[in-house]
């Protein structure tokens, strides 16, 4: 189920602008607030002072906050790359999710955010493997959504990936896996590790191992969504 433009609470922000060079967006970024409450995150995202912003802001209880207009451009991705692509804010849309990164996320909020994503995605083109995490665009200055947040329940709804069956990463290393992905190749590797493990392998430590390379060449080689 989609939500509707009626049950969204409309709640402008100062802090966007024209996205640059006719860009439109190809990208949804996910992040967590890390503050004390949804209110707090939308006086900080609405504050002219704070130059931070984002598309929509959803709240643990599942209420949905429209701060910036899609087509415009929001403040919320800073500097960073996806797929050799920069400028990520005149290229995304972006979430906030109310959490502090050390819980699960709320129900409501997950099921608000379920119905959220089909319409962005429709009304913009965007597919499922574009639905991607702040910190896997800046994997060396952000860590949000986090562990916590649970990516394989999205690609069970086709609204974001997950992989499939481990893929045979071939003469194939973690370097270069990374970059075929997307993740900007001047993070460091440890960054990037971080960054994919907290996506798509939580809870997992140690240096790269033989699974790690498998799914990555599984989300490289297709990025089939696991239901199982």
């Amino acid at each position: 189920m989609s939500i509707t433009a009626t049950e969204l609470i409309q709640h402008p922000s100062p802090n966007c602008g024209s996205r640059r060079d006719g860009l439109r967006p190809t990208l949804i970024v996910l992040h967590y607030t890390a503050m004390q409450g949804a209110h707090a995150a939308l006086e900080r995202l609405s504050d002219p002072q704070a130059e931070v912003s984002a598309h929509y802001l959803i709240a643990g209880d599942g209420r949905v906050w429209h701060m910036v207009d899609e087509a415009d451009r929001a403040w919320h991705a800073g500097v960073g790359s996806w797929r050799g692509q920069d400028d990520i804010n005149s290229r995304s849309i972006g979430i906030e999710l109310d959490n502090a990164g050390t819980h699960p996320f709320a129900e409501p909020q997950m099921a608000a955010l379920e119905a959220l994503l089909p319409g962005l995605m429709a009304r913009w083109s965007i597919p499922a493997g574009n639905v991607i995490a702040h910190s896997d665009m800046a994997p060396e200055r952000k860590f949000d959504p986090g562990a916590r947040f649970d990516w394989r329940r999205l690609a069970r709804l086709g609204l974001s990936i997950w992989p499939d069956v481990p893929s045979d990463p071939g003469a194939r290393d973690f370097d270069t896996l990374c970059a075929a992905f997307g993740y900007p190749p001047e993070a460091g590797p440890e960054a990037r590790l971080k960054a994919f493990r907290d996506r798509f392998r939580p809870g997992v430590t140690g240096p790269v191992n033989a699974v790690d390379l498998e799914c990555l060449a599984a989300l490289v080689d297709g990025g089939a969504v696991l239901v199982a």
